[in-house]
């Protein structure tokens, strides 16, 4: 019960204190909004919303999550209230679970527009819904978890938006959002296989065209396995930069 109850506080301050904040909303819902209508004014003629669709929600999820954690974790690092909880009675493992949750969710609803949009107005089809929200849960958590990897290395929030740009961008193009990854050369293709978010992207095209690349069920199995990996990675951070 303690445990919950600290889970909880911590979730809940996290809503109020930073959900609203201007970076999470121009990166998290503005950007990737942008990003289709320019997609959809500069193809209009030849415009696809199956091939858009899953990339979008990929991006609305991946810069939702990630500037959520800049925000988070650099501010109270630099405020040292973040130490402050070191020092609470609970584990460090529940304090991360408990700190990323907030933007786990941040990036689940950030994925609501993008599909409201493909849905509503574009008439996309989806063919598989659980399949689609299955990949939406786990992409959310592993760029919550890849955003956290790279959050408790800055210590200002400005220096955290860089570190994360320096790798979002790149993904834009390398984890097959809107450009294949067969159409990539095939020295870069192996950069596409080492970044979690293509196995998120490919979850996605499969529940929405069956357009994926790879197997689906080895797709989540090694999502999980990231989301395990870069969870215990950050806390050995953390322990290590952090805690004396």
């Amino acid at each position: 019960m303690k445990s919950f109850i600290a889970f909880w506080n911590i979730l809940l301050k996290n809503m109020k204190n930073y959900y609203l904040k201007p970076p999470n909303i121009s990166w998290g819902i503005i950007f990737p909004f942008a990003w289709m209508l320019m997609l959809f004014i500069k193809s209009q003629s030849a415009f696809n919303i199956n091939d858009t669709f899953p990339g979008i929600v990929a991006m609305s999820i991946l810069f939702g999550t990630t500037s959520m954690l800049a925000v988070t974790i650099t501010f109270e690092r630099k405020s040292r209230s973040f130490e402050r909880l070191l020092l609470a009675p609970i584990s460090t493992e529940l304090l991360v679970f408990s700190k990323v949750s907030g933007a786990i969710l941040f990036g689940i609803l950030n994925s609501i527009i993008p599909i409201l949009i493909s849905v509503l107005y574009f008439k996309s089809a989806v063919l598989n819904w659980y399949l689609l929200f299955t990949g939406i849960i786990l992409l959310s958590i592993v760029s919550t978890l890849l955003g956290l990897s790279i959050a408790v290395s800055a210590k200002e929030v400005f220096e955290a938006q860089t570190f994360s740009n320096f790798f979002r961008f790149p993904m834009i193009f390398l984890c097959g959002l809107f450009i294949p990854i067969a159409s990539l050369p095939f020295y870069i293709r192996p950069v596409s296989y080492i970044l979690p978010i293509t196995y998120g992207v490919d979850v996605l095209k499969y529940a929405i065209s069956k357009s994926n690349s790879m197997p689906v069920l080895l797709d989540i199995i090694l999502l999980i396995i990231f989301c395990v990996g870069l969870f215990y990675f950050s806390i050995f951070n953390i322990r290590k930069k952090w805690i004396v």
